[in-house]
């Protein structure tokens, strides 16, 4: 697609920058480093467009179940992929944009693809990481089979639901007098990585909802707990009693509000559905209802 093709305006006054280096070497580690000292506040990173520590666009290349998938929708060689980051960069007009990639041929072809100006300045690895940092990046990948993204963990946990998730922080001093650089990456397995697919036993769930259920004075027990595994997240269905005396929507919403933080962050997997239906009543002395 071609630069007048997809009439952005402000493209010609926009620069574009690179930043290159082998896979596994640590820059997607270094991304916002390197974007923050040139005054950078976008990143085209494995198919997505951050802004700022937030996706606006895109979807990670990381999570394509081969490694010729990941290359191909990394350089944005589907038209619907190229127009969800071209719909977004005339909704955002960046002024700069920091594109990674493994060789300079990979950033020039994301910045052809994308109907982006030439690139005005390469940055490789070698500039920013010493050759022990590089062999370290390079030894996790390849023993642990980590990635990283230069987002929080927050922000991609809806597009990598079941995958495994670590948050990084990052705490780095520019020199003396300068304002110290503070950030948060997010460490994942991608589909394709040896070592193999994140997953939770059903069992785990359960046991978190009634764990939940116990310390929720409205619920009295839990009659029956179901669960379904979705690509994008997991479905719940829990039929309780509920304790005589208590507002039975607020005391579900309150525990179903909860349930659902809880189990985000202690398993990484989205919550898409939580249904929890009051099916019989506690009344103290009499037994269930």
């Amino acid at each position: 697609m071609l630069l007048k093709d997809i009439k952005l305006p402000f493209a010609n006054k926009m620069q574009i920058y690179a930043f290159v280096g082998p896979s596994g070497t640590g820059k997607s580690y270094r991304a916002q480093m390197v974007a923050s000292e040139r005054n950078i506040s976008y990143i085209i990173d494995d198919g997505l467009l951050i802004k700022e520590n937030e996706v606006i666009a895109g979807e990670s290349a990381k999570k394509a179940p081969t490694k010729v998938g990941t290359v191909k929708h990394a350089l944005f060689y589907e038209e619907e992929e190229k127009e969800i980051i071209i719909k977004a960069l005339k909704k955002y007009k960046p002024e700069s944009i920091l594109i990674l990639g493994t060789s300079d041929g990979m950033v020039q072809k994301i910045a052809a693809n994308l109907g982006l100006p030439e690139i005005s300045e390469t940055i490789y690895i070698t500039d920013v990481a010493t050759e022990q940092e590089m062999k370290t990046a390079r030894r996790i990948r390849e023993t642990e089979g980590k990635h990283v993204i230069p987002v929080p963990t927050f922000e991609i946990k809806k597009d990598f639901s079941g995958y495994l998730l670590d948050p990084l922080q990052i705490f780095k001093s520019k020199g003396k007098g300068k304002k110290p650089y503070i950030s948060e990456k997010s460490i994942i397995r991608p589909t394709f990585s040896y070592m193999g697919r994140f997953t939770i036993s059903d069992v785990v769930f359960r046991q978190i909802l009634e764990y939940l259920a116990c310390q929720t004075p409205a619920i009295y027990k839990v009659l029956k707990t179901r669960v379904e595994n979705y690509g994008e997240g997991v479905k719940l269905y829990m039929e309780v009693t509920i304790v005589y005396g208590y507002n039975i929507v607020t005391g579900l919403n309150e525990f179903k509000e909860k349930s659902k933080k809880e189990i985000e962050k202690l398993t990484a997997m989205n919550v898409v559905e939580l249904d929890v239906v009051a099916k019989n009543i506690y009344v103290e002395g009499q037994g269930e209802q």
